[in-house]
């Protein structure tokens, strides 16, 4: 009988994956990477066009000697590590390590841990992509090379024992400029004044705000322009001028990618993002379920796409129908155009079986576990549900020459707000029962004026950076938790009720950062790079090319 070996980078996944193959299939953990450059030195021969030079990680002799073992008796090698670079790379490094190169080696990736996935897997087995490889290459290459070429430097001119990253020292080039604008910040005093006014009919009084006049709206600036308004107003009659009434639909969000997840489940559930992979990693391995064993819960987690397969959307469109009616389905999700290329093997984070609801499986996970997958589940079902609908209204009130403007909305059908609401889907603070018309009766029951002043911009929390990270296109899904931990943990930045704060320490890091790298902490440069790494990905760019034409800039000091 043939004999195969199944290679996945986690203990966690054997159990899960063993349980869908038969007994002639052996599955193995390379518990992470294998190979890696040397800690003691650079591990990048320049003289020899930047060849890497990688040993074996410390302590992974016995793993290697026991895969090594099950592979000169597999007829099959089939590695599984994760679907991205990080694991293409894995895969090809356990290929050179075990030395299977005269062996039948085969590469699969599933995006969920479920049987069907990991059987079809096994079906489309491929050979490794050298390309994805080349580009995790690249990137280890390059963050080396900087690592390398920036420690002494720090060394000598603040502390020993510094270190700084490529794309950690653009983060905290990021964090510094929004201190700076903090710092450099004036704010300037304005007003708003509301009048609170009774309509015949209404049951409760309503708040129409201030605009101007009918030459066009007026900045209040000051208590004195305030209390001109006021008098202007004495004893004046108030009437609508006009009313519209309208509709607006809030459509459903998409469903998560690695950053969203972060950002919502750092606002819901005051997880950090290092706390959410973590979690998340475990729903994606799979966790024990009476009656069905150990199963993945939720698809891959690293991933910037917002695509979901067709069995996926098949399965939403029934659950939805079964269990919330016809109207709450929607034609189909709008899909979030993004201009980068994105890993777009895979799919946006969803659950692996809708039908597996977190109400259900609620007793067998631990509190955190739940709660993560529970978010996820409610944002993917709401991703496949149908627009929220609401009625408004938009009313003119004048008094002499002067304008208030009132707006209401009442929600007609809730669509994907019965499963998920977002800060921002709170209602608003006026809501009329429909008596108000042009002929309605207001009567004045007094002004709520109100001192305000412009504030500044927002500390980054670790929500708002990962949002940041992404929008100006540096580093990818898997490097936005390791990114802030790592200048967490060099105490560069500090954080204190959710916000980031710059250190003492981390200024005079980044500061000479600029002085004397500029180019490794200017966000363009940084962004520039993720494109070219795409590039090799593609197989459009050499990697050893970047790696070189990006060797004698760092060099410059």
């Amino acid at each position: 009988m043939a004999k195969y070996l199944v290679i996945v980078e986690s203990p966690a996944k054997v159990k899960t994956i063993k349980k869908f193959l038969g007994s002639n299939y052996e599955v193995m953990a390379s518990q992470g990477h294998v190979r890696d450059l040397p800690k003691s030195q650079m591990g990048i021969d320049v003289d020899n066009d930047f060849e890497p030079k990688y040993i074996t990680i410390r302590g992974k002799g016995e793993i290697l000697a026991a895969l090594r073992k099950e592979a000169k008796k597999a007829d099959k090698v089939y590695l599984a590590t994760d679907p991205d670079r990080e694991g293409e790379a894995i895969s090809w490094h356990l290929s050179k390590a075990l030395k299977l190169e005269d062996k039948d080696i085969y590469r699969i990736t599933f995006n969920e841990i479920t049987k069907t996935a990991v059987k079809a897997a096994i079906k489309d087995a491929r050979k490794i992509d050298m390309n994805l490889v080349d580009a995790q290459q690249a990137r280890r290459a390059l963050d080396r090379v900087v690592g390398y070429s920036i420690s002494p430097v720090l060394w000598a001119k603040i502390k020993r024992g510094l270190s700084a990253g490529r794309v950690q020292s653009v983060a905290l080039r990021i964090i510094c400029d929004r201190e700076n604008e903090i710092d450099a910040f004036i704010p300037e005093e304005y007003w708003t004044m509301d009048a609170v006014l009774d309509v015949e009919g209404e049951k409760k009084p309503v708040t129409a705000k201030f605009y101007g006049d009918v030459n066009g709206k007026i900045d209040i600036k000051n208590k004195e322009q305030m209390e001109d308004i006021k008098k202007k107003l004495e004893g004046c009659e108030y009437s609508v001028d006009s009313i519209k009434r309208g509709e607006k639909i809030k459509k459903s969000p998409l469903p998560f990618t690695t950053s969203t997840l972060q950002q919502d489940a750092s606002s819901k559930l005051n997880f950090a993002p290092q706390k959410t992979m973590r979690i998340a990693q475990q729903l994606y391995e799979g966790v024990d379920i009476k009656g069905e064993g150990t199963v993945g819960l939720i698809t891959y987690l690293r991933t910037d796409s917002t695509r979901v397969s067709e069995e996926a959307e098949t399965q939403a469109a029934e659950f939805i129908d079964v269990h919330y009616g016809e109207k709450y389905k929607t034609a189909a999700a709008t899909e979030k155009k993004n201009s980068q290329k994105i890993q777009d093997a895979h799919e946006a984070i969803r659950p692996t079986d809708l039908n597996r609801m977190p109400i259900a499986i609620k007793e067998q996970l631990p509190r955190d576990l739940f709660r993560l997958y529970q978010l996820i589940w409610k944002r993917f079902v709401a991703s496949r549900m149908s627009a929220a609908q609401y009625d408004t209204t938009s009313v003119k009130i004048q008094a002499k020459d002067q304008i208030f403007t009132l707006a209401a909305s009442k929600m007609r059908f809730d669509g994907f707000m019965s499963v998920y609401t977002q800060e921002e889907d709170k209602d608003e603070e006026n809501v009329l029962g429909g008596n108000l018309d042009e002929n309605s009766v207001l009567e004045f029951i007094n002004f709520d004026p109100k001192q305000h002043f412009t504030q500044p911009p927002a500390h980054y929390t670790e929500a708002s950076l990962v949002r940041a990270l992404e929008e100006l296109g540096i580093g990818r899904p898997s490097t936005y938790a390791p990114t802030i931990t790592t200048i967490l943990a060099r105490r560069y930045i500090t954080k204190e009720n959710r916000n980031i704060y710059v250190t003492e320490l981390g200024e005079v890091v980044n500061h000479m950062m600029k002085e004397a790298f500029p180019a490794i902490v200017d966000v363009n440069f940084t962004a520039n790079m993720e494109t070219l790494l795409d590039g090799v990905e593609e197989g459009t760019v050499k990697w050893k090319t970047i790696v070189e034409n990006f060797y004698p800039d760092r060099m410059q000091q």
